[in-house]
């Protein structure tokens, strides 16, 4: 292990290594001892009439799949939404948890045709902020069938915010390593799913006070966006689904149950079985004691017993800086990999950056910069696809619930001064109905 390790420390990779030293072992093995491996080899293709038609059977069926998906997903008509915000939003961030629950859709795939036949997914939708040189943005990225239904979830919580079509931003830079320099990463959870993050209930805005009491966890986030200069631009993007994971409960052969739930109560088992302590009878046999929670271990009962309550998400959150190269600056990427911090707590979970990260030190890891370059157009173009549950960058998902969305995405009330914030100069008001005709 050490000297795996050490390898690590000179750029060079311990599973590459290890790889490469098993085939060279192999084919030691194959010149060394012919005698032993051409039978085989010669049995294994014997045998092929047997294992080969499954093998390719269930290779076609894949690729019948994903072919069927991504020429369904190919032919969906998507839009990209700007809300505008009002200078006097008040409500409380769970007006906007009302907008998640009320876009939990999941059909689509409903019967084995619409799944294996047309290739049909569920819906996903992406919630976005988007800072140009500090001039902040929220977009929503939606089936264009979907726009409706939308803007009737928006407009019911927040009656005064307006709603446009707008050209997708994320198309209009074609990302050149000449002309631009670019970074990114993906998040990704501390810890397992059934923990929440900090949420606006724990901050304690689910009680509306007054605007000067207020504590918006993303006054921070719309802080950094501010700070852009000309040339800068920030993306971020929160894609979800409506979770449909399965899987079999303990204990039987065919019944199934939701995944998160499932494990969100194996959790609180595990917490419980860690505060049970065992004692012996009189007949020196291990039984449980009295459970004994501490203020901590109830607390996360609490918590993933509210969590698992409300309505939970398939989540992928994602987030680009890409700016002129006259214009690049490194404090810019550290300050977008830290603006969920403040979500995260050491006895529940929190949101990291993973993925696309690349640090090289030795110049032999990246000849020429040609993997960096190409990370990083895969990243454009999968923040521009809003790829995550499906190829081509299909990655793996984690779980949020809307009370989870809602906390990370909403839109600040007045208290949040941020400079970039492009508020709707005045509100809008119904013309009496008794107002006199000329």
């Amino acid at each position: 292990m050490a000297f795996l390790e050490s390898l690590d420390e000179f750029g060079i990779s311990s599973a590459g290594f290890v790889f490469a030293l098993s085939f060279g072992v192999f084919f030691g093995i194959a010149l060394t001892f012919p005698w032993i491996v051409g039978p085989v080899i010669s049995w294994f293709i014997a045998l092929a009439p047997a294992w080969l038609p499954i093998i390719l059977a269930v290779v076609f069926w894949q690729f019948w799949i994903r072919y069927r998906r991504a020429d369904f997903i190919a032919n969906q008509e998507t839009m990209v939404l700007e809300v505008k915000i009002p200078r006097d939003i008040d409500k409380s961030p769970r007006a906007m948890e009302l907008v998640f629950s009320g876009l939990y859709i999941g059909f689509g795939e409903t019967t084995f045709i619409d799944r294996w036949i047309e290739g049909n997914v569920r819906p996903w939708f992406s919630f976005e902020l988007m800072s140009d040189g500090g001039r902040i943005h929220f977009y929503i990225w939606t089936r264009r069938r979907f726009r409706e239904m939308v803007e009737t979830q928006i407009y019911a919580q927040y009656p005064n915010v307006e709603i446009y079509e707008v050209e997708d931003y994320a198309s209009r830079i074609q990302y050149d390593p000449e002309r631009y320099g670019a970074w990114g990463c993906d998040f990704t959870l501390t810890n397992k799913d059934p923990y929440p993050i900090k949420t606006y209930i724990d901050y304690e805005l689910d009680r509306d006070p007054k605007e000067e009491h207020k504590i918006d966890p993303l006054a921070h986030l719309f802080e950094f966006l501010s700070t852009l200069k000309p040339g800068e631009q920030v993306w971020y993007q929160i894609m979800v689904r409506t979770n449909k994971d399965q899987r079999l409960k303990k204990g039987a052969w065919f019944a199934k149950e939701n995944r998160w739930k499932g494990e969100a109560a194996d959790e609180i088992a595990n917490i419980q079985e860690k505060a049970t302590p065992k004692r012996k009878d009189k007949e020196g046999i291990e039984v449980p004691g009295f459970m004994h929670l501490t203020p901590i271990q109830t607390d996360q009962i609490k918590a993933i017993e509210r969590s698992i309550s409300k309505q939970g998400y398939d989540t992928g959150i994602r987030a680009v800086y890409i700016a002129e190269r006259s214009a690049y600056r490194g404090v810019s990427v550290g300050g977008m990999t830290g603006v969920f911090r403040q979500f995260s707590s050491a006895s529940f979970n929190g949101l990291r950056a993973t993925r696309w990260m690349m640090k090289f030190d030795y110049p032999w890891q990246d000849f020429k910069g040609i993997m960096k370059r190409r990370t990083l157009r895969k990243l454009v173009d999968a923040y521009r696809r809003r790829s995550w549950f499906h190829p081509p960058h299909e990655t793996k998902h984690f779980v949020m619930t809307t009370e989870e969305l809602a906390t990370i995405y909403h839109f600040p009330s007045r208290g949040v001064q941020a400079p970039g914030l492009d508020r709707i100069p005045a509100r809008k008001y119904e013309a009496p109905p008794n107002l006199p005709t000329v």
